[in-house]
């Protein structure tokens, strides 16, 4: 591949991850959340129950902002504090799911819908094709994201 397409594709895949934090933002502001609150959010979704060291750990903050952060969440319902079944002296994270699934639906549901929708209009070999550089380019991230750590 020529050096112009090369560079051509990185910008358009800047582009997407710029905006894609313009659309996350405008989405956090709706909900009253702060960028980072909403997207934290996330974190529960995927992971289910987390300590506040493994919520440390995924958002490289200090405990101090972890606690904060929490106690935000609990103050709206989001999250509770558990202590863990098998060591009391450990408190787990427990997401309220269904009510962050509730809040963030209407704004990500019609999304998603037009996402699978697009995602269709391609072959099974383009897919393949977009699927492969995904997961290479999220490999690349997530090297560097451990590198500089």
């Amino acid at each position: 591949m020529d050096n112009d397409r090369v560079i051509i594709l990185r910008k358009l895949s800047q582009q997407y991850a710029y905006t894609s934090i313009q659309m996350h933002e405008t989405i956090a502001k709706k909900l009253g959340f702060s960028s980072t609150d909403h997207k934290y959010l996330g974190f529960f979704l995927q992971r289910g129950k987390l300590t506040a060291g493994d919520l440390a750990a995924l958002t490289s903050l200090t405990t101090g902002a972890i606690t904060g952060l929490i106690d935000r969440f609990e103050k709206k319902n989001l999250v509770k504090r558990e202590f863990d079944a098998n060591d009391r002296r450990k408190v787990v994270i427990v997401p309220n799911t269904k009510k962050i699934m509730n809040l963030f639906e209407p704004f990500y549901k019609p999304f998603q819908e037009e996402t699978e929708k697009l995602i269709a209009t391609f072959s099974n070999d383009e897919i393949n094709i977009i699927e492969s550089y995904l997961s290479q380019a999220l490999l690349l991230a997530n090297e560097t994201i451990n590198k500089l750590k």
